[in-house]
């Protein structure tokens, strides 16, 4: 990551002294074409930001990539122009209707005198009309600004973006997350607003270019402490100490939108040299074509998986349901682990996506006597609901504050929210798809990691910015969902071919 800056603190994002305007927005989903229920509006609105008041309000003091936008803007004495920025938990494609809501809304909230642009993209956007989402939100903020000659847009994206030709030739800089799970996000924003400036006093001269490795890759292979994505990712490092590298950016890509552009890819920027350029993001994927199989990840089923966790001599050992990832479009309410833990002799903790559970804990209240079936009611798929006998430990209203290394200090909320103690299974119920990222989610309701032998998260990898510390063992579930490890299940349509697996 170049061109890192220092964190000021909390700053009101208006800077005096450069003259200069920059403005940031921004669109954010991760798309799972394979879900069944498209993502709507609504979805949307429930985060929709819009003006330097409320994003700043919110994001200010947090290390999300806006975080770090308003703190460099502070630091480096630029005004700062919020536009809208709003986001989505992942899920199903995004209708046409709501597509178009917000791309007009996006754009047309952008500060006409701005100098340049930060925009936060996902990379993984896909709706019913546009499968390269970003490239036309790209497209759509060209044709009101100008070419980049004219105004500098500064593009970050998400580790697992799709990167297209279209967004690599419509922005100046693409500048990704260089973790997984994505800690490295307010830093990410810093480099932007840096950049930009740089941009903007004609400091460097941009030359991208980008390269697709015909590779599928699963979230869990893309661990960026370990095995071969830690080796490309150190291979980026070292190109970025070139004094004419701008950036590296190494997407593994998001194998669960069927779009043209799935799959891992790179995107070198340098100081106006095209062939240094060119050359270095060859060598990175050559190198991951190289290494391929070694990308891949091994599991079990779910009897196997809790039988081997059952007998190591100490946990938590953690079961990663990767199949119903909540970070990747998953419900959150898949059983077929669930099934098997009623009746575990041991301490487990497991939470299920289940508003209708949530009603039916509140109406007996705390030390009542629970009895009803839970999860197993989004869609076949994800597995039948499962009777649950307990009582009600805990309600809550389900707000909590991230405590961990992922957006720190940004607000969560679950909606309202039920512990249930089913002999030695402890099974929190949520009315909203929460991941997995952060420990406030279950400190929240006074539950502590090491008080469990297992412990059940839907998530592939980034799990471990809450669990991660604690886990003496992982072990990756092979269950049917939409997001599963097995990409021979689905069904590609618009895929580039030929594609590994």
């Amino acid at each position: 990551m170049k061109g890192k800056g220092e964190d000021n603190g909390a700053g009101t994002g208006t800077g005096t002294g450069t003259g200069l305007k920059i403005a940031v927005a921004g669109l954010f989903h991760e798309t799972n074409t394979f879900v069944p229920a498209p993502t709507s509006e609504e979805s949307f609105r429930e985060h929709w930001l819009s003006g330097n008041e409320l994003v700043f309000d919110f994001y200010k003091g947090t290390t999300t990539t806006m975080g770090g936008v308003i703190d460099a803007a502070k630091a480096q004495g630029v005004d700062l122009a919020a536009g809208l920025y709003t986001e989505a938990p992942p899920g199903g494609i995004i209708s046409a209707q709501t597509a178009d809501v917000l791309l007009d809304a996006m754009v047309g909230s952008i500060d006409a005198s701005a100098d340049g642009l930060v925009l936060l993209l996902h990379g993984a956007m896909v709706s019913e009309n546009y499968r390269d989402f970003e490239g036309e939100c790209l497209r759509r903020v060209r044709e009101r600004f100008g070419d980049k000659g004219h105004f500098p847009i500064i593009l970050t994206l998400d580790l697992h973006a799709n990167i297209s030709g279209q967004m690599v030739q419509l922005s100046d800089v693409i500048i990704g997350y260089n973790t997984y799970p994505h800690v490295d996000m307010y830093e990410c924003g810093i480099e932007a607003v840096e950049l930009v400036i740089r941009l903007l006093r004609a400091e460097m001269a941009p030359c991208q270019a980008h390269a697709h490795t015909q590779m599928l890759v699963v979230p869990q292979g893309m661990m960026t402490e370990e095995g071969s994505m830690k080796v490309l990712m150190n291979r980026a490092f070292d190109m970025e100490l070139d004094d004419k590298v701008l950036n590296v950016t190494v997407a593994g890509g998001f194998p669960y939108s069927d779009v043209k552009e799935a799959g891992m890819s790179f995107v070198v920027t340098t100081d106006g040299d095209a062939e240094l350029a060119e050359r270095y993001v060859n060598e990175l994927k050559a190198f991951a074509i190289e290494q391929r199989e070694s990308f891949n990840v091994s599991y079990c089923s779910p009897k196997a998986a809790i039988e081997q966790a059952l007998a190591q001599p100490e946990g938590p050992v953690i079961l990663a349901e990767g199949s119903d990832n909540v970070g990747g479009g998953g419900p959150a309410d898949a059983t077929h682990i669930l099934e098997h833990l009623v009746d575990i002799p041991e301490s487990t903790l497991m939470v299920i996506c289940d508003a209708e559970a949530v009603q039916a804990a509140e109406a007996v209240g705390v030390g009542g006597e629970f009895s009803g079936y839970v999860g197993g009611k989004t869609d076949k798929l994800h597995g039948k609901p499962v009777l649950i006998q307990g009582k009600v430990r805990h309600l809550y209203d389900g707000i909590f504050q991230n405590v961990g290394a992922y957006r720190t200090g940004q607000q969560v909320d679950m909606g309202k929210t039920a512990v249930i103690q089913c002999g030695n299974l402890t099974l929190m119920l949520t009315t909203k798809r929460v991941p997995p990222f952060d420990l406030g989610h279950v400190r929240c309701v006074g539950l502590w990691p090491e008080d469990f032998k297992v412990i059940v998260v839907k998530s592939a990898v980034a799990w471990q910015a809450a669990f991660g510390a604690f886990a003496k063992q992982v072990i990756h579930v092979d269950t049917p969902g939409c997001s599963s490890a097995n990409l021979l299940h689905f069904d590609y349509q618009y895929v580039n071919q030929p594609i590994s697996p």
